[in-house]
């Protein structure tokens, strides 16, 4: 019998959190990285490479799922799990941000989004409702609420109006997914409001009182300064519930999830390591590396020796300059590797960090070795 959704929060350190939530495909441990499958893959990795990082959970997405190959033929197929070949927990994002992001030509009204899908033109409506169908057919064991995402800068009435929007939404979709969800399964709401500190709490009073079993914070790393959206995060954890976990969407950087963590959140997802890994930047404790630059041409030394994932020990960076150059795909796979296992690397870290009441000390130190930047080249 499997698992069904739960939280269990183990330790603080400050307002950083060391936790666990069980999900019917198995067990996470936070604060935690999802690798972001938007079209039910990692870009260029298979699952086993994936789960060789230590990855726990992955994030597949529903507006791409459902334009591409349709969430009823997954689901035919055996659901999102089988299809891809992945044993271990899914959490999909609803949707909303893409068709923000990636339409053309959209129009929100109160009872759905209607967008111009970006492959073939075709007009699409999503409501809420379909959007939790779409994943409970994919069978994700965290599904998330439809919501509307705004770039930022925004002015206040703008945002205020999506995160009402947002709010009617998420109403929706919790109704949605208590009729149609997979028993076990997981509903997180999102909360919205901009740079606005009276809307985020606004809304994240009502999405507590609505009652999920976990709350993302979104609409941050969509345009504005690492100081404002830390300091909404400072600010919107504390209105959140202790005992749900707490998920930073689309962020972000090693420097932003140390610091995310240090202000209460246990969560993250981001294209980042994979999309920069494919543009020959390796993510590593002396910093981020350009291997495209000259001076790694001869440069025998692998990225880190003392790494524990394998390709950051065997391969030389010179290796890596050579096919980052020549634009040759494995260049691409090893550094997108590479860089989701110093994410998971660096997630590790923390957790052992909070359950042993030093991660003030590991936050320093990592910093300080970021800053100190990369070994001198030979």
């Amino acid at each position: 019998m499997t698992e069904p959704f739960s939280f269990r929060l183990m330790t603080t350190d400050g307002a950083a959190r060391r936790g666990e939530f069980a999900t019917p495909h198995g067990k996470v441990q936070t604060p935690a990285f999802m690798p972001v499958g938007t079209q039910g893959t990692v870009k260029g990795l298979s699952p086993d490479d994936v789960r060789a990082t230590g990855a726990e959970i992955v994030l597949g997405n529903t507006y791409h799922l459902m334009l591409r190959p349709g969430a009823e033929r997954i689901a035919a197929l055996g659901g999102l799990h089988a299809f891809m070949n992945w044993p271990l927990p899914i959490l999909t994002d609803s949707g909303g941000f893409q068709v923000m992001s990636l339409s053309d030509l959209r129009k929100v009204e109160e009872r759905a989004v209607t967008f111009r899908s970006h492959l073939d033109g075709a007009m699409v409506e999503l409501t809420p409702e379909r959007a939790i169908e779409i994943q409970s057919l994919l069978g994700a064991d965290i599904a998330m609420q439809l919501d509307e995402c705004l770039k930022l800068p925004a002015v206040r009435a703008e945002i205020e109006r999506a995160m009402q929007l947002s709010l009617r939404w998420a109403e929706r979709s919790k109704r949605a997914f208590e009729t149609n969800a997979r028993a076990g399964h997981a509903l997180f709401g999102i909360v919205q409001g901009g740079d606005d500190l009276a809307l985020r709490e606004e809304s994240a009073r009502a999405l507590t009182a609505i009652a999920f079993h976990g709350y993302a914070i979104g609409g941050l790393a969509v345009g504005e300064p690492q100081d404002v959206m830390l300091r909404i995060v400072a600010e919107t954890t504390p209105m959140l519930p202790a005992d749900r976990p707490r998920y930073l969407m689309g962020v972000g950087t090693p420097h932003d999830l140390v610091e995310a963590v240090a202000r209460g959140i246990d969560m993250f997802d981001c294209v980042l390591p994979t999309r920069n890994g494919r543009h020959g930047m390796a993510f590593t404790r002396y910093g981020a590396i350009n291997l495209a630059n000259a001076r790694h041409a001869n440069d025998s030394r692998p990225l880190d020796a003392d790494s524990p994932h394998p390709a950051a020990r065997t391969y030389s960076r010179a290796y890596l300059h050579h096919l980052t150059k020549a634009n040759e795909i494995l260049g691409a796979v090893l550094l997108s590797t590479i860089n989701i296992a110093y994410y998971q690397t660096l997630m590790a870290g923390m957790r052992a960090a909070i359950e042993t009441g030093r991660f003030a000390d590991l936050r320093d130190e990592t910093i300080a070795g970021w800053e100190r930047g990369d070994i001198p080249p030979l």
